[in-house]
């Protein structure tokens, strides 16, 4: 077979991917050099950007060749995406958060209303976990609300408590909120495991090789991130949504690191560790032993 030959069912090296991911600057910042071609070898990328609701749903329609979503949603879409080993979210003091208005009691929250992001996420996950543990006769209601909806919605009474992730870790005192716990505090201090976030997956049925240049492109965009992090300030600002460059740094300093560039053994075990936690409350179907083996 010559090495221009295409299989059938396999991209050719040199096709546009189709890639979703969101507009936090932890995405644009990991994905910066490759999607603007400069990543030796690695296939174009036509970008969509969503927010994590949004690709969690297109993982699950099977509509994009890769996409960044919630490991919360991982176990729904195994049969189809594999689980790439590098330019996710994963790591330490990280966690989602859960605010009210100036409760500090986590008993305050039974029978009350809780805003969420995602019913299909990983926060949500490690909050009903945490909840299970904590709250006498758990929560009353779950509403999803948009994730810029859910500090309003705390600080103005429409509900008890919210879950909020990324950079309303850094701005949720502006809304006068308080924090009642850290999601990703209670994992870490039950498991000893880092938090497991955001996973990339891409399309099992684009065959092994492509698999394992695509992880490789992510690695590689990582690393040349890190080397030379002016290079994606344009790309990472122009999609901040006005979020404050300082926060924006912040928020790279805190959601991109070594787990970012490779799961590695600690990382699997995350989120085996999660998935299997969440199987075991019926959050979500169990995995197979080999659900996570990439490629």
């Amino acid at each position: 077979m010559s090495a221009h030959t295409h299989v059938p069912g396999r991209r050719a090296p040199d096709s546009t991917v189709s890639i979703a991911y969101s507009p936090c600057p932890n995405d644009t910042f990991v994905f910066d050099a490759w999607a603007h071609g400069r990543v030796p070898g690695a296939p174009p990328l036509k970008v969509t950007f969503a927010d994590i609701d949004v690709t969690n749903g297109m993982a699950q329609r099977g509509e994009l060749d890769v996409l960044k979503i919630s490991y919360g949603v991982l176990p729904w879409v195994l049969d189809e995406y594999a689980l790439l080993p590098c330019g996710g979210a994963l790591g330490r003091g990280c966690g989602p958060l859960v605010l009210t208005r100036g409760e500090t009691d986590a008993a305050a929250l039974h029978g009350g209303t809780v805003a969420v992001p995602s019913e299909r996420s990983t926060a949500y996950l490690l909050f009903r976990l945490w909840a299970a543990e904590e709250v006498p006769g758990d929560v009353g209601e779950v509403v999803v609300l948009p994730f810029h909806e859910i500090m309003p919605a705390v600080r103005d009474g429409r509900v008890d408590a919210g879950l909020v992730i990324h950079e309303a870790r850094f701005t949720y005192q502006q809304y006068g909120l308080h924090k009642l716990a850290d999601m990703g505090e209670h994992w870490e201090n039950t498991t000893r495991l880092p938090i497991p976030l955001g996973a990339i997956v891409a399309r099992r049925s684009l065959g092994t090789e492509t698999l394992l240049s695509l992880a490789d492109a992510a690695r590689a965009s990582v690393r040349m991130a890190w080397e030379d992090p002016e290079a994606s300030r344009p790309y990472v600002l122009e999609h901040a949504q006005e979020m404050d460059p300082a926060v924006a740094d912040q928020h790279i300093g805190l959601y991109v690191n070594e787990f970012t560039a490779d799961l590695g053994d600690d990382g699997i075990a995350a989120v085996r560790g999660l998935l299997t936690r969440a199987a075991a409350e019926g959050l979500v179907p169990p995995l197979t032993d080999d659900a996570l083996r990439f490629p």
